[in-house]
């Protein structure tokens, strides 16, 4: 799969923080954004699982990027969100320090993450985006969560 088939023209990112580190993802995978809810933990499931909420009588896993990356998160705010995907009747979520923008994206501002992370783990990794004077990783959740 090429740039050219993950991104189109004006690509809608949604861009968000964990740590320091800038993150995106197709606007088209995200269901909804909501505040941290109680989450029940689950014992003896993958570490970077980090448990799940009870959303409108939907159970719904929530992961924990921070643990999977190595990334340590800002201390726990008023901005942390969970960000809700909904893909192939699937439902998952991650928490994040904030929720930065929504905004547009074009192939052209794109490199190919083979590229740049050659060798390490980024099959995960869509792109990386270049925008302003930032970079910003661009995920993609369905390999992220093992659904492809």
């Amino acid at each position: 799969m090429t740039l050219s088939d993950t991104f189109n023209k004006d690509t809608q990112i949604v861009a968000f923080n964990l740590g320091t580190n800038l993150f995106g993802v197709d606007i088209l995978t995200v269901q909804e954004i909501i505040k941290v809810l109680s989450i029940t933990r689950v014992p003896k499931v993958g570490r970077s699982i980090e448990g799940v909420i009870n959303l409108r009588g939907n159970v719904i896993p929530i992961f924990n990027l921070h643990k999977r990356f190595g990334i340590t998160p800002t201390e726990d705010n008023n901005d942390h969100r969970i960000i809700v995907f909904y893909f192939d009747d699937i439902r998952a979520g991650i928490i994040v320090d904030a929720v930065a923008e929504v905004l547009k994206i074009d192939q052209d501002q794109i490199e190919d993450a083979g590229n740049i992370y050659n060798g390490i783990e980024s099959d995960f990794i869509k792109g990386v985006g270049k925008v302003d004077d930032r970079l910003m990783l661009l995920l993609d959740f369905r390999k992220l969560f093992g659904l492809t």
